[in-house]
């Protein structure tokens, strides 16, 4: 192993070991200050409320044509790129360098969403907007949703899948992995932030959607050091065991 491989590896640990303890943290601050539907929640989704008991900016022109369709697709395009330029790395070898990094931002970013869209379909976890319910005083909360498959947030995953390049840039290129980490924050809180005035969503589904996508490139990140480790153990095994045969036939 020379020696640029093992500083990686050791950074790669030190990032990792970063990582289990800030998921760690942030997993039970949100399990015990904003819990789904809890009073934090309540409280920055009611001013997007009408008096009457409903989200008046749910088929809002802006927030539902342009923030969430529209944009939807433009970040749609944006990994596309990524793809198109993986697939031009095989011809071009100029491009072959990267091919890795390329594969990684766009399958890394389509497995994010992939991961959230599949956690939603069977989530019990209702939308705000299914939530309220008239009564003498205005509106009160139901709770108590039936409709389900609201949970975590589907549109600010496609933001906070740009967190992806955070994991392929970080350990050799810092500035461009803290770049694409607060990009990918910003966009999904964006995104997010609009469906909540929307109705479509807690601050908490976005929370939750932010440490999930994070949490799998991290667990992904894990999951391959630990395979590189044990397959080293196994050549070595494997290389001793035949040296021990190789004297004893000698």
């Amino acid at each position: 192993m020379d020696l640029k491989h093992h500083n990686q590896q050791r950074l790669q640990q030190k990032y990792l070991y970063h990582d289990v303890v800030l998921l760690s943290i942030s997993a039970l601050a949100l399990y015990y200050f904003d819990p789904i539907g809890g009073w934090l929640d309540r409280l920055f989704i009611t001013p997007w409320i009408a008096p009457q008991g409903f989200f008046p900016y749910q088929q809002n022109w802006y927030l539902r044509d342009i923030q969430h369709d529209l944009f939807k697709k433009i970040l749609i395009g944006c990994y596309s790129v990524f793809l198109i330029l993986w697939l031009i790395s095989f011809r071009s070898p100029r491009f072959a360098a990267q091919r890795w990094h390329y594969a990684y931002m766009f399958f890394g970013a389509a497995l994010s969403t992939a991961v959230i869209g599949l956690l939603k379909a069977f989530s019990v976890h209702d939308c705000p907007w299914n939530m309220l319910q008239s009564s003498p005083q205005g509106w009160v909360w139901h709770l108590q949703g039936i409709k389900g498959q609201c949970f975590p947030g589907g549109h600010a995953s496609t933001g906070f899948a740009m967190m992806t390049g955070y994991f392929v840039y970080r350990l050799q290129q810092p500035k461009r992995a803290q770049f694409f980490l607060w990009l990918g924050l910003a966009l999904g809180f964006m995104l997010g932030w609009g469906q909540m005035m929307r109705g479509a969503h807690f601050l908490s589904h976005n929370l939750w959607s932010a440490w999930i996508i994070y949490a799998l490139h991290s667990g992904l990140q894990m999951s391959d050091m630990c395979w590189r480790y044990f397959s080293r153990i196994g050549r070595l095994a494997s290389i001793g065991q035949k040296s021990i045969l190789n004297k004893k036939n000698h």
